[in-house]
């Protein structure tokens, strides 16, 4: 019989090495294949009926969106596992898991409280008094720039390498989900002016560090530092809105479909494989719409006695 154990670390290091998935998506196959083979009595490939049960076991226990990349897991492995013929058929075939996902439109952020953020992390940067604080407070002004003058993702933003970004050129490389590439410009000055400002003052330890924005240590950025600092810097501004690097993001994209891009330009310039993906944030300006029918339209001042 066939070992799962053995056969999930071979698929796992095929994800990684093959399909050049990053850390994120291997972490997240980890846990959702050592959790199906803790579900199974037998160290065997998980049958028909034994994937039924479990995916039964998932509709009760997690939320529909969670279920669904649970399920989106297992199907990718055996159909490696089909693909590799250590299987004769994927059971998966034979399976209904189609099923209905509720719509939860993304969280976005007013370009009034970006203005507010980014002014909170320019007033850091003129408030800075030694050669230290100046460094930390350019990155920081940078970063946020970036992030929304080309919707990165912040896993995005944390692995830019210094070989990535052309300041002359104004574009970056953008290794997204995938290993897929794609190509961005900066079409502000100001973003380009404060990101050139940041590489000149850094320039040593950019090119000691092979990554663009380094930390104190001289290391790549984390993910969680990006995210400290704006929650820092909107609570400097008075933001009571939680705010994250993904609705930067979010912003982005909605801001552009509200100035009549195109979702196809969007599509690429965020990297979704699918318009499909791209398409959830017309919902987001069709609800900003209904609430400015709702709040702003001028028949509301009318009043009409019968």
């Amino acid at each position: 019989m066939i070992n799962l154990q053995q056969t999930i670390t071979n698929y796992l290091a095929y994800c990684e090495h093959q399909k050049k998935l990053n850390a994120k998506s291997i972490k997240a196959y980890t846990i959702d294949l050592e959790q199906l083979r803790r579900h199974i009595v037998s160290e065997n490939i998980p049958e028909k009926t034994e994937i039924s049960a479990y995916i039964g076991y998932l509709h009760k226990t997690y939320l529909p969106r969670t279920v669904r990349r649970k399920i989106a897991s297992i199907r990718a492995f055996l159909n490696y596992l089909e693909f590799e013929e250590i299987i004769a058929e994927n059971p998966m075939k034979k399976i209904k898991t189609k099923f209905q996902v509720p719509l939860v439109l993304p969280r976005t952020i007013t370009l009034t409280v970006i203005e507010n953020v980014l002014r909170a992390a320019y007033q850091e940067l003129k408030q800075a008094q030694s050669v230290h604080a100046r460094k930390a407070a350019l990155r920081n002004a940078a970063m946020l720039e970036l992030l929304f003058a080309t919707g990165l993702r912040v896993s995005e933003l944390c692995s830019l390498n210094t070989d990535y970004i052309d300041l002359d050129k104004g574009s970056l490389l953008i290794m997204g989900k995938g290993a897929k590439e794609r190509v961005l410009q900066i079409g502000n000055m100001e973003v380009l002016s404060i990101l050139r400002r940041y590489a000149e003052i850094n320039t040593a330890h950019i090119r000691d560090a092979g990554c663009f924005f380094v930390n104190r240590l001289f290391s790549r950025i984390s993910e969680q530092s990006v995210r400290f600092l704006i929650k820092r810097l909107c609570a400097k501004a008075a933001i009571s809105q939680h705010i994250t690097p993904h609705m930067f993001r979010h912003s982005f994209a909605t801001l552009l479909l509200e100035e009549d891009v195109d979702i196809r330009c969007i599509q690429r310039m965020l990297g979704h494989s699918s318009i499909l993906t791209t398409q959830i944030y017309t919902q987001v300006t069709v609800e900003k719409q209904r609430q400015i029918l709702t709040a702003k339209h001028p028949r509301n001042r009318i009043v009409v006695n019968l």
